[in-house]
Formats: C-alpha cells, sequence, structure tokens
C-alpha cells in the first residue's frame, strides 16, 4: 500500500522524528486542497497562531506530500501522532473508500485525491482550531492580529517565525493581510522592533 502523508504548516521544513518513517522529497502542491488557518493557538509554538484544518474560517489552500515508508495506515498514522504530539483520534486517514476525520468535506476531497492519485492512502494531521476556546471569542483577520500583538519576546518570535516559514501556498486571511501589515513587517528586524504600538 503506497501511503501519502500531507503537510502545509511546520511539517514541511521540521518533519523531525517522523524522518525515518518517510522516502524521497516533498511533493510541493501535489495534494489535495484543502481550507485552512492559523486559528490554533498552540503551546508547542510558545501560544503562537499554528495553521490548522479550519472550513469555518479558512482558504483552500494547497497540501504537500511526502511518501510514508510504512505500507499499513494505522502504523503510519502512529508515525504522525508521534511527530504530532496529537492524540490518534487526530490523525486523519482516506482511501478511496474510506475515511477517518473530523470534518467531512475534508475526508471527501482527500478520498477522491486517493481515487484519481498516485497513492492508495493519505494521512493527515486534524488538529482543530482552538482560538474560541482560548480566547473566548470567534476567530477573524483582526482579532487575530489583536492577539498576536499582545505576544511578548521568545512568543512573538515563534509566532512570526512560523508563519513567514509556512510554504507560500498556505496563504490563509491571515496570512494575506499580515502581508500588508506595518505592525507586522516591523517584526523582521527582530526583538528590539517587537513592540505592539
Amino acid at each position: 500500500m503506497r501511503i501519502a502523508i500531507l503537510g502545509w504548516g511546520s511539517l514541511i521544513w521540521d518533519i523531525e522524528n517522523l524522518e525515518p518513517f518517510v522516502t524521497g522529497d516533498w511533493q510541493m502542491s501535489g495534494g489535495p486542497a484543502l481550507p485552512m488557518e492559523f486559528s490554533r493557538v498552540s503551546p508547542k509554538r510558545k501560544m503562537g497562531l499554528a495553521v490548522c484544518l479550519d472550513p469555518e474560517v479558512g482558504a483552500l489552500c494547497a497540501t504537500h506530500v511526502i511518501r510514508s515508508t510504512r505500507t499499513d495506515v494505522q502504523q503510519a498514522a502512529r508515525d504522525l501522532a508521534a511527530r504530532e504530539r496529537a492524540p490518534m483520534d487526530r490523525i486523519g486517514w482516506a482511501t478511496a473508500q474510506e475515511c477517518f476525520g473530523r470534518l467531512p468535506a475534508v475526508n471527501s476531497r482527500v478520498m477522491q485525491w486517493c481515487a484519481q492519485g498516485d497513492y492508495d492512502a493519505a494521512l493527515w494531521t486534524d488538529l482543530e482550531p482552538t482560538f474560541h476556546e482560548s480566547q473566548g471569542q470567534d476567530f477573524t483577520v483582526l482579532r487575530a492580529i489583536e492577539y498576536l500583538k499582545t505576544l511578548r519576546g521568545e512568543q512573538i518570535e515563534e509566532a512570526y517565525r512560523y508563519i513567514q516559514e509556512a510554504p507560500p501556498t498556505t496563504m490563509t486571511p491571515l496570512r494575506r493581510a499580515l502581508q500588508n501589515d506595518p505592525w507586522w513587517a516591523t517584526l523582521s528586524a527582530g526583538p528590539a522592533a517587537q513592540t505592539a504600538p
């Protein structure tokens, strides 16, 4: 069984402990387009905003593909769960015939991709958005920028690095807005400039 792992965020540049279980290079834009936004407040990323699948506020963005060395979907899922520090029920998977994941629209897109492509199965990180849970209000681009402006020191450094290093194709509404935000542009100058106006 040929198993694809789909990525769109830090997995692309920091494959970490998944490295022994994949082969070849990333096939950039080789996966199905999926709806995503930087709407997850991530303890792993020092409380910065991480990209996750979010059909409610996100935009369709390209995903990228690397091949698992495994031939068993559950074993490949365990590998990805270990890299993501995620429970197994937050690793989605699909074949052309069946699927498991929290978002029916995403499941359907990946199933169709499996039916048409070079892989028998695909897996992805299925962590949910947590902005509302963390901040007590729904995610909007303006609220997300205001939240980012509350971060200091290592937190804003990591938030900036994470969003900037995401693949260019991960062009969500928030990232598009940040490209034209004068405050965000100052962060490229380093810690001395990292004070909200």
